[in-house]
């Protein structure tokens, strides 16, 4: 059988710093962390929550009257996206416990990120010369801009025929 007393006389254990036992590491530990209970508290993340809120209701005003670019979607995607991509950062960070985590996290989040921002990029292409080389059936029935023209003149058209009567 072991003995599990306290003695601190007899190392055992490996060795954390030098000249300590591991036991003497522990309680050294313990003592830097006795303020610490999880991570924040509540509060933190109610502060997290009351910001992803925030961060929603800014992506619902794109809607509406009170957004100054709404003849430009563009302005309103590109906005939407970084809310979105700032409410994910928010999630994992603090309700996935990322920002607590060692410093592995970057080999992992790094390398992962990287190839995402490749494969988009080399999916470019694809997505851009999509319309060079279809199937005959395909090509019948693909939209052209002509097609496009025409059902814009005639949804003014009829708006007009509409605000007219």
């Amino acid at each position: 059988m072991s003995d599990h007393s306290h003695d601190h006389h007899a190392p055992h254990g490996p060795v954390t710093r030098v000249g300590e036992t591991a036991d003497e590491t522990l309680e050294h530990a313990e003592h830097a962390h006795e303020g610490d209970h999880g991570h924040g508290g509540v509060g933190k993340y109610l502060l997290v929550f009351a910001a992803l809120c925030g961060l929603t209701t800014m992506s619902f005003l794109t809607y509406s009257s009170f957004w100054p670019w709404r003849d430009e979607p563009q302005v309103g995607w590109a906005f939407m996206m970084a809310v979105s991509c700032t409410k994910a950062m928010l999630v994992v960070l603090f309700f996935m416990h990322v920002l607590w985590e060692a410093n592995w996290k970057y080999v992992l989040t790094i390398p992962a990120a990287m190839m995402a921002v490749f494969l988009a990029i080399m999916l470019i292409p694809d997505i851009g010369l999509r319309n060079r080389m279809v199937a005959q059936e395909r090509a019948l029935h693909m939209a052209r801009q002509s097609d496009v023209r025409l059902l814009e003149q005639a949804g003014e058209s009829k708006l007009l025929s509409d605000q007219a009567h």
